[in-house]
């Protein structure tokens, strides 16, 4: 989902100032301090990128116990490519 945001403009005597605000919702989701320093990027005329200088430590979330793998080998069995391949290319059986 986008956020939808207008760019301001304020123009002074000897300059002028431009500014893009955050929506509350993007700042809490990125956990922005007050005062942080962050820096804008051009990729193109159509993306811009915001990089963060310090990013905070990254939050770890714990894992419930469900997501832990089954009893034994603790691997999930791969199919080859060519075992998919020719899978799909199966008709069903009357």
């Amino acid at each position: 989902m986008g956020y939808p945001t207008k760019v301001q403009l304020i123009r002074r005597q000897a300059s002028e100032q431009w500014y893009i605000n955050f929506p509350a919702a993007l700042a809490h989701a990125m956990e922005f301090t007050r005062g942080e320093t962050v820096e804008w990027i051009i990729e193109d005329r159509s993306q811009l990128l915001l990089r963060r200088r310090q990013p905070p430590p990254s939050r770890k979330k714990k894992r419930s116990d469900s997501s832990s793998t089954s009893a034994g080998s603790g691997k999930t069995p791969r199919r080859s490519a060519a075992s998919s391949a020719s899978t799909s290319e199966r008709k069903p059986s009357p």
